[in-house]
């Protein structure tokens, strides 16, 4: 038997120097993990004086064993913390969902740049701009880009072996190049003005358009004229609608945290190169009891560990940890030394006003859903005969499960997750299924049903509440046999029997046991709730299957052709960039593939068409 942990011989033994600490709970799971520049007093001080909010009261009532972790410097102690809590999410620490990569617009390093909407690390070679709030922005700018600038966006392969411009030339949104239908001095040029525009000198690339056009008058070029008039044009209504553009060039973000009916909203607002490039907002877990500037230290930190900072941050509330944004700057290498402010004025204080009045709508409207929300979930319960507890509906899990395919082709079933009264995407699943009778969905459902709840039999994942399958008694008798034959409770099944016509509101629910089917109409909040979560899994199954479709029939078409081999079908996509490059592709290009020969390539172009 171990010995017993003992806290107070452990207290004294910590060091005075920086690293990370954990709180760990009678299991061994991590309650808390936190930073500390010392150590020593950090972690001694949860133990010797009042709490700082009840969240951390009721994290220090469970702890039973600490953890630590020295590190050089604090810098090395904030991105340590950082990894744990997104790694371990931790129960008590202040948790921002961990999206997925923030998107770029990249100019590429190429002899003849392309603009591309980008993802992931901004280490590879290219110019990078942003990050942008959400993919919109990004495709908004880059359409700015085509029709002021005409830069490119197609890929390289396809650049590389094009004989005639694309219709976005025929449109005026790209000048060519790819058939040097201007030099690349030109198009150099007009990327740096591009570029220029991007970094916040858009008055100064107006001006130099201007100055352009009438040097092109006056050497009665009028139709180069026309063109540079209607650039001119375009870029300065975009500047005209940028609310933000008039306090100049330069890259700022706006945070502003505002706390209602328990929920707390971080609202980030993104200024690039001058430019309003939307707002963003985040809903944190896990905030009982903290102050603003508790909330706005865990977004700072755990938000710009991974994304570039901006030169300036305007927030609502001072920081809890002032020294954060020091480790910040030393961990960004001194490249940029960042500010951040609270107390501004001007243009600044309208940002930030701007910023907070966003924050207050946001999470208005999240209560608000927020309340439907759980009021269906209770609906539902109170209908199936679950525990409405407060906290059991928040950990009420549905798993809803739907077959689909295309004549029996492509079979795939998707299994899609609610919980805390929404519907939870990263949990999703899909299944390829084999091995059955084409079209045969009653062999497709026992088949995925096996493979997710035998997982649950063996202890090695959580059994839902509920486990709602998408058709009638057929499917779910097939449901019913699964879970005997694992033996698991079968009275979490429930079919979702559609109605005449497939009518919403004209669904009834089916048993395992001895209760009767249950009619739902169509004011039903208990109804509202599982048509969203049969409608999910019926949409994510279907995207599931046309990709998976579409992968195969791709390929095979591909093989299909006499000549055609794997080898051959490698070369091609690798230099097309893909199936759609090959069909685009003319004889004279397909011919340029090592291995194709021109009987070959006309061949290829003959059958694609």
């Amino acid at each position: 038997m171990p010995e017993p942990f003992d806290i107070k011989s452990f207290l004294s033994d910590l060091p005075h120097l920086p690293g990370v600490y954990r709180h760990l709970d009678e299991n061994d799971v991590v309650l808390y993990v936190g930073k500390a520049r010392d150590l020593k007093k950090r972690v001694s001080s949860y133990f010797q004086k009042t709490p700082s909010s009840p969240r951390i009261a009721h994290m220090v009532a469970r702890v039973v064993r600490l953890e630590v972790t020295v590190t050089r410097s604090e810098a090395e102690a904030l991105i340590l913390e950082n990894n744990l809590i997104k790694s371990l999410r931790p129960r008590y620490n202040i948790l921002f969902r961990d999206d997925k990569s923030y998107p770029y617009l990249m100019v590429s390093d190429h002899a003849f740049p392309r603009i591309v909407y980008y993802r992931g690390s901004t280490s590879k070679k290219g110019r990078f701009f942003g990050p942008y709030p959400n993919s919109w922005a990004v495709r908004e700018t880059i359409q700015i880009l085509q029709k002021v600038f005409r830069l490119r966006t197609c890929e390289d392969t396809v650049f590389a072996n094009r004989s005639r411009p694309c219709l976005l030339h025929q449109i005026g949104r790209c000048s060519a190049p790819c058939v040097q239908a201007l030099s690349q001095d030109a198009y150099r040029q007009d990327v740096e003005r591009a570029v220029r525009f991007l970094d916040g000198q858009a008055s100064d690339v107006i001006d130099d358009i201007e100055k352009r056009m009438m040097a092109a008058s006056d050497a009665l070029q009028f139709e180069q004229a026309a063109i540079l008039r209607d650039q001119m044009h375009a870029l300065a209504t975009v500047l005209h609608q940028q609310s933000m553009e008039e306090a100049g060039g330069g890259d700022v973000d706006i945070i502003a945290v505002e706390m209602l009916g328990g929920k707390v909203c971080v609202n980030l607002a993104m200024v690039r190169g001058g430019r309003h490039l939307g707002d963003k907002a985040f809903f944190p877990a896990q905030t009982d009891g903290d102050t603003p500037s508790d909330v706005l230290n865990a977004f700072v930190a755990q938000h710009y560990l991974d994304n570039m900072m901006p030169a300036l941050l305007i927030c609502s509330h001072p920081l809890a940890e002032p020294e954060l944004l020091e480790m910040l700057n030393e961990h960004a290498g001194g490249n940029v030394k960042v500010r951040l402010q609270t107390r501004v004025q001007g243009v600044k204080k309208a940002w930030l006003e701007q910023a907070t009045k966003n924050a207050q709508l946001a999470l208005s409207r999240v209560l608000s859903e927020s309340t439907a929300k759980a009021a269906r979930t209770l609906a539902l319960a109170e209908l199936l005969g679950l525990d409405t507890d407060e906290n059991a509906l928040d950990d009420m899990r549905i798993e809803c499960f739907d077959i689909s395919h295309t004549a029996g082709e492509a079979t795939q079933a998707s299994c899609v997750v609610y919980l805390h009264h929404d519907m939870q995407p990263s949990q999703y699943r899909r299944y390829n299924i084999a091995g059955i009778t084409p079209g045969d969905d009653y062999a497709a459902m026992r088949q995925v049903l096996e493979r997710r709840f035998s997982r649950v039999a063996d202890a090695e994942s959580p059994m839902p509440n509920v486990v709602l399958i998408d058709g009638g008694k057929g499917q779910v008798e097939i449901a019913r046999q699964v879970f005997e034959e694992l033996g698991l409770d079968t009275s979490a099944i429930v079919g979702v029997a559609k109605g005449e016509g497939r009518k919403l509101g004209l669904e009834t629910l089916v048993f395992t046991d001895e209760r009767e089917p249950v009619a739902l109409g169509l004011g039903s909040p208990a109804l509202m709730l599982v048509a969203q979560v049969r409608d999910e899994a019926h949409r994510f199954a279907i995207t599931g299957m046309r990709a998976k479709r579409a992968k195969t029939r791709n390929v095979s078409r591909l093989e299909e052709i006499e000549g055609v081999g794997t080898k051959r079908r490698q070369k091609l996509l690798a230099r097309f960039g893909g199936f759609s490059g090959v069909a685009a592709a003319s004889i004279d290009d397909l011919r340029s593939v090592e291995g194709i020969s021109q009987a070959l390539a006309e061949r290829i172009y003959e059958s694609l068409r």
